[in-house]
């Protein structure tokens, strides 16, 4: 398995999932200067205007409606212990919370399970769940800048190199939209069924990430039954942030952010964006299919 640099953390060998991070460049702006600030038709001009009138231009030219969402909810409590119980049944306490600069604009949490049925094989879950806020600024609403966020995700769990039969379907009743894409990957390990819901709440992405595979002789789990849980997950962790931002939680400033713009510890999570790496990351370890 590929070892996810966590958009934030890295996940045991056993754990890792593919993956990828989403670079986005930094942007610079430089402000110019003018060397003929006492021209005498400036200062009739300045002259002839009145403060309110500057003022009043000023606030149209930059006004952006705040962001509704202010913060995150913890990462590792975004599920209930009953939906873990489902997705991860020997991993519900394994979570591991990745590292973040800014915990209220950006945030993930990832799980493993495997289930050794001794000579039968054994079944191995991997689940995690990345969450992205983006605050209203100088380059647009905070929803606008998450939907174009959401569309990049889905168009990288589209893209996992070595990936067969994908598939994609919205999901509905999960935020303000919300794509599932499938697909299998076969590793030597056995065949893995990787799961990505991508959803959208307002001015937050949720990219939920969960796999499962039969090693050593175990059956394939179906897809349909992965596919049910990651969407329940998947709503679940939308609910919980609608729910952090409740009771003035909500309305986040107006005034520009760094955090709005992704950078490489910004994106949440390495495991929310499949990459070239990500062929490499679905099947465990050696050690995993001894253990096995």
């Amino acid at each position: 398995m590929h070892r996810p640099v966590q958009r934030v953390g890295r996940a045991p060998r056993l754990t890792r999932i593919l993956v990828s991070a989403a670079a986005v460049p930094v942007m610079f702006v430089a402000a110019g200067c003018s060397s003929d600030s006492g021209s005498g038709d400036d200062a009739k001009a300045s002259a002839g205007s009145s403060p309110d009138a500057k003022a009043s231009a000023s606030a149209s030219a930059n006004a952006v409606k705040p962001a509704a969402y202010a913060t995150l909810p913890e990462p590792c409590a975004v599920l209930s212990k009953k939906t873990l119980g489902e997705l991860v049944p020997k991993g519900t306490k394994s979570g591991k919370e990745g590292k973040s600069d800014d915990v209220a604009t950006r945030g993930n949490c990832y799980w493993s399970s495997l289930d050794n049925n001794g000579v039968k094989g054994s079944q191995f879950r991997w689940l995690n769940v990345a969450l992205l806020r983006f605050d209203s600024d100088s380059r647009g609403e905070g929803d606008q800048l998450a939907h174009t966020y959401f569309e990049k995700q889905v168009t990288n769990a589209q893209a996992v190199t070595g990936a067969k039969n994908t598939k994609s379907e919205p999901v509905a009743g999960t935020g303000d939209e919300a794509t599932a894409v499938t697909y299998d990957l076969k590793k030597k390990e056995g065949s893995f069924k990787q799961q990505t819901i991508v959803a959208r709440v307002e001015n937050v992405v949720v990219t939920l990430d969960y796999n499962g595979a039969g090693l050593a002789g175990e059956k394939t789990p179906s897809a349909a039954g992965l596919l049910k849980a990651a969407e329940k997950a998947a709503k679940e962790a939308v609910a919980a942030v609608s729910a952090a931002n409740q009771d003035g939680g909500a309305q986040a400033s107006a005034s520009p952010s760094k955090s709005a713009t992704p950078s490489k510890s910004a994106t949440a999570s390495k495991s929310a964006s499949p990459s070239k790496s990500a062929s490499k990351s679905a099947s465990p370890s050696k050690s995993a299919t001894k253990k096995s």
